[in-house]
């Protein structure tokens, strides 16, 4: 008898038609099949209660929340996940924080979760878990007995070997994965990067079906590349624009970048090659824009702080040595925008700059495309970095370490002849709509419905027999 489909993700829709690529496509999938979203519960409790409680609208599928402490949220969240995982897995080991105390609430957490969801799992439920802040959640599961089907998706870059010894010695990410039936990552390079830790554990073993053994377990790795709601988006885009903010020096030659105000984002050298393109640019008379749009995030932690005062500086140089009387060269704005505004900013915007030092994907590259008239489309610069570059190949590539090589490939996007623009537009565009985020949610569960749970058979039957796939 088949079950329901349990989403475990830190992050959940509280509206009753949330926007959003990923939680817009996991809501659409629930709202269809009907099953369980669980996330964490915005407010902080002083006694976090050992049940999962309601949580929004219940109209198709239930909300559930779990509680977390003040302190859970400075170690579990802030700590483990935001100041040990996140900078190991964007190759910034040198911005670890290590403490026993983050290590220890991040197990807290999860097993303190595993407990709630094996009180509302069934043994046919399949549970799809989402990104680094649940790890070990499935080996937490399989230790209370969970039989059925586990899934675990990475929207972030997968570490490389060499980061992963900034993990505390405890931190097995091998056994960790291990307990998952699938484990979904972004780009076949992730892949590459996960099968070279399986293949220097000693207890792993590559199987002839594909498949990771690693004692008794057998897991399946494999590239789900993630995409945007394309069809929402475009339609959003082409509404008429009638925003007062648009007049004067925005209307032309508009280079964006919009991102969170995060260090893997590679904001600093962005500033800094739209300042050097200023300097060199052969027509003095062209005045290009840069909009630069930031929203906040994890500002308790202090390599977000200094992020922030750096592009404040950044910005303010570069606009007093360029600067006219009637010319605003960046605009820098630390807020959120509405979605559909940038969809139509995007739409306006000759150039989208994308240019982080590592990204899972980046979903900014695709909905810059997605944007755009394809009879005048803009041009995207994207960083080699960026999962969305291993696809997006006629984007310009760039190297976000390189300023005069982004420098450079600014000037060649603004002089960019039409014809030109439109064949990479083209290319481009054809890439967006094969990873539709609708088509990426389908592909990966229909993936984990043909995967069959090894652990079952490696912890009840005493003749070691194993499953196949």
């Amino acid at each position: 008898m088949s079950g329901e489909l349990i989403v475990v993700s830190n992050r959940m829709p509280t509206a009753a038609v949330p926007s959003g690529g990923l939680v817009f496509a996991l809501h659409e999938t629930l709202r269809k099949t009907g099953g369980i979203w669980i996330g964490a519960d915005p407010e902080h409790h002083a006694s976090p209660a050992g049940q999962l409680k309601k949580i929004g609208d219940q109209t198709f599928y239930k909300r559930l929340a779990f509680e977390i402490s003040e302190e859970d949220h400075e170690t579990y969240y802030l700590g483990f996940a935001n100041s040990v995982l996140w900078p190991v897995c964007h190759r910034r080991g040198d911005l670890v924080q290590m403490s026993r105390s983050f290590e220890e609430g991040y197990r807290r957490v999860n097993r303190r979760l595993a407990e709630q969801i094996v009180n509302v799992a069934g043994p046919n439920d399949m549970i799809w878990i989402h990104d680094y802040h649940f790890f070990p959640l499935a080996s937490d599961l399989r230790s209370l007995g969970f039989a059925g089907k586990l899934g675990f998706f990475l929207h972030i870059p997968f570490p490389a070997l060499g980061d992963l010894g900034a993990l505390p010695s405890s931190a097995n990410l091998a056994q960790w994965l291990a307990a998952y039936d699938l484990v979904g990552l972004q780009t076949r390079s992730d892949v590459a990067r996960c099968l070279e830790m399986f293949r220097s554990e000693t207890d792993a073993e590559l199987m002839p079906d594909g498949k990771i053994k690693y004692g008794d377990n057998r897991v399946a790795v494999r590239s789900f590349p993630i995409g945007i709601a394309v069809d929402a988006f475009v339609a959003a885009a082409k509404e008429t624009f009638e925003h007062a903010e648009l007049d004067g020096d925005l209307k032309d030659d508009l280079v964006i970048g919009v991102d969170r105000l995060d260090y893997s984002k590679g904001l600093p050298n962005r500033f800094r090659a739209f300042g050097r393109y200023l300097e060199t640019r052969k027509d003095r008379s062209r005045r290009p824009s840069l909009l630069q749009i930031a929203p906040p995030t994890r500002e308790e932690v202090s390599a977000y702080r200094d992020i922030r005062h750096e592009l404040e500086e950044l910005s303010g140089r570069v606009n007093g040595e360029n600067a006219a009387l009637d010319w605003t060269p960046v605009r820098y704005i630390h807020r959120n925008i509405d979605r559909d505004v940038l969809a139509k900013l995007y739409r306006q915007a000759r150039v989208g700059l994308v240019t982080p030092f590592a990204d899972g994907m980046n979903l900014v590259a695709k909905e810059y495309v997605a944007a755009q008239d394809p009879e005048d489309p803009g041009v995207l610069i994207l960083s080699r970095m960026a999962g969305a570059a291993e696809d997006m190949t006629q984007a310009l590539l760039v190297n976000p370490y390189d300023i005069e090589e982004m420098s450079e490939a600014l000037a060649q996007a603004l002089d960019m002849p039409l014809a030109e623009r439109k064949r990479r537009h083209a290319h481009c565009m054809e890439q967006v709509k094969n990873t539709d985020v609708l088509r990426w949610n389908e592909s990966y569960l229909a993936a984990l419905k043909e995967s069959r749970s090894t652990f079952s058979w490696a912890k009840f039957y005493s003749n070691g027999a194993e499953s196949n796939v």
